[in-house]
């Protein structure tokens, strides 16, 4: 599975083998159907519908994901062993899909920088560079669809809501709507094309659920939060739409969630789980169809020492995480932010202590070892890293340079400061950073 990119990955694209045995892709790599085609004896397909012939495929397409065009190369033939070289290759359908736009929620200011994303990777500010959030803006996030944008407003307790212009990426406020106590961190999932919206309340313990209707709009559920841990300082949703998980800065903890009908959060049967010392931060990969979590244990209550660590545990069949063994992996000082590519190959680590990036690969199991050049500079106390739709590009946000740093994502998953701009400037403390296509 190559080309399959977006600003999320949910329901992206469902794949049958002769005409069933469904199975919904979410990551590029390696994909393999969950039936056996079975030889002469049985003369029965992937799918269970009987074949005049033994050991016959053919992988065909039931669901394209939004934006993007599949297809096949030695999609179909007879089995006589595991077949390697069915090939899967996704690219954009209209012109407004290639290309990506970048946002920064500026917390000084209370504004958030729109740039685009030139081919190099160089971020531009748009001809509008800023436009207005509430107080203290402390997340911003995009739809999986790339149509709209929210910010998570910790000073005035409230989200703000954008549209995205499909052709230029500049973002219109289009209202606010009512959050919790401090609002710290807010994602978004599409669920078989509905989507919602999850917001970590810091102040007030809880999460805030929203359905989103077809103008962007904010509505609050029924009931309008759930409880979570203490200081949830941010909540993510899994790829495949199934799953929320909230990281407890206060109390040590991961919050898990599973979606209910209409998106409601129901607490799993074990609700919370231990993480390192204060988690700031959780991102979820689909690594050929098995989900894994990192957490940035940004360890704040010693703020020089070398503890500071990435706790990693992979997802079981309902949602429940499971430590690995090692439990942790070591990071650099106060580690707030974790990303994986689209790949799943490479996790990224935002070190707001050593003002550095630390670089991993990872490995069977999910398993992360830093790579030979552990960690790369950043800016002064980076926040926030993402990636680029393409991953091809690392951005971070430094809250105390005023500004982002770019990188290229090179042979082996090395980061290399874009040559032509190793930063573009920001508004004041850039907290939050992310991009869409």
């Amino acid at each position: 599975m190559t080309g399959l990119v977006g600003t999320g990955l949910t329901n992206s694209l469902v794949l049958q083998d002769n005409g069933g045995d469904n199975l919904t892709v979410s990551a590029n790599g390696n994909f393999t159907f969950a039936t056996k085609i079975t030889g002469c004896s049985g003369s029965t397909s992937a799918s269970g519908v009987s074949s005049t012939s033994c050991g016959v495929y053919s992988v065909s397409i039931l669901t394209q994901p939004l934006g993007l065009t599949c297809t096949i190369t030695n999609g179909s033939g007879t089995a006589t062993g595991n077949i390697s070289n069915v090939l899967v290759n996704c690219t954009s359908t209209n012109s407004s899909a290639s290309r990506h736009f970048a946002y920064v929620a500026n917390a000084g200011d209370g504004t958030v920088s729109q740039y685009t994303i030139a081919s190099n990777g160089t971020l531009t500010a748009m001809t509008t560079p800023t436009v207005m959030a509430g107080t203290t803006p402390y997340s911003v996030t995009v739809d999986p669809l790339g149509k709209f944008a929210y910010v998570a407003n910790s000073g005035s307790d409230n989200v703000s809501e954008y549209t995205i212009d499909a052709s230029s990426g500049a973002l219109t406020l289009t209202g606010t709507v009512t959050a919790g106590t401090t609002p710290y961190s807010i994602t978004i999932a599409n669920i078989s094309g509905q989507e919602y919206a999850y917001v970590a309340n810091e102040g007030a313990n809880t999460i805030s659920q929203y359905t989103i209707g077809s103008t962007g709009t904010l509505t609050p559920m029924n009931p309008s939060t759930v409880a979570s841990g203490t200081n949830p300082y941010f909540v993510t949703v899994d790829p495949l739409g199934k799953y929320v998980y909230v990281a407890n800065e206060g109390n040590n903890t991961i919050s898990q969630y599973t979606i209910g009908t209409g998106g409601a959060l129901t607490p799993m049967a074990t609700a919370t789980i231990a993480s390192g010392a204060n988690p700031y931060s959780i991102t979820i990969a689909n690594i050929s169809g098995q989900e894994y979590a990192y957490v940035a244990n940004s360890n704040t209550t010693n703020l020089v020492n070398n503890s500071s660590s990435i706790s990693q545990y992979t997802v079981g069949a309902t949602g429940a995480l499971t430590p690995m063994n090692p439990a942790t992996v070591a990071a650099g000082t106060n580690p707030v932010s974790v990303t994986v590519d689209n790949s799943g190959q490479y996790a990224y680590v935002a070190n707001f202590g050593s003002n550095n990036v630390s670089q991993y690969t990872i490995g069977s199991g999910g398993a992360l070892t830093a790579m030979s050049s552990a960690s790369v500079a950043a800016g002064t106390s980076p926040y926030s890293i993402t990636i680029d739709p393409l991953s091809q590009f690392i951005y971070v946000a430094n809250y105390g340079g005023y500004n982002v740093s770019q990188y290229t994502i090179g042979a082996g998953g090395v980061l290399t400061p874009i040559a032509s701009s190793t930063t573009v400037v920001a508004g004041t403390h850039p907290i939050s950073v992310i991009t869409a296509q």
